[in-house]
């Protein structure tokens, strides 16, 4: 089984880089068994395809706007959902992550299943640091990360238990 946990985004402009922010946050707190993959993927789009193909699971950390949500609110979407996602452009960056999952099933290659847990960002502003709104929820963001992965059958240990 292999298992990729991809966070995108920018973190040179404030909630743009919540996805960077959640897996580096997850790897500091957690030990990562070598079945999982942690990604930093920043803004890369097609340097990622290699990493994330024929993935067992790719979970992405990101952030994502969404009609109706507050800053700081957090969604999941995953497989059939993902297709729609990529009707609206919802993350600035999104054109890069949707050309690298659709080359993966061009190619035959694509995770056989995809979650997304985004966050309603609150600013893009050139700034290297989230918003209140968004830092706050930064340790759920991490939190779903770990169900996410714990339903499909990997737990992970706190460093510090």
């Amino acid at each position: 089984m292999r298992v990729v946990v991809l966070g995108v985004g920018n973190i040179l402009m404030s909630d743009e880089g919540v996805g960077v922010y959640a897996v580096t946050a997850l790897a500091d707190r957690y030990d990562i068994p070598d079945t999982v993959e942690i990604i930093d993927g920043g803004t890369s789009g097609m340097d990622c395809l290699d990493r994330i193909a024929d993935a067992d699971l790719l979970l992405i950390a990101d952030c994502m706007r969404k009609d109706g949500k507050q800053p700081g609110d957090i969604t999941r979407i995953a497989d059939d959902e993902i297709n729609a996602w990529f009707k609206t452009r919802i993350s600035p960056h999104q054109v890069g992550l949707s050309d690298v999952l659709a080359a993966c099933v061009f190619q035959g290659i694509a995770p056989k299943k995809v979650v997304l847990v985004g966050v309603q960002p609150q600013s893009f502003e050139t700034a290297m640091e989230l918003t209140p709104a968004v830092a706050a929820v930064l340790p759920r963001v991490v939190e779903r990360l770990v169900a996410e992965l714990a339903d499909f059958g990997i737990a992970l240990r706190d460093k510090a238990a």
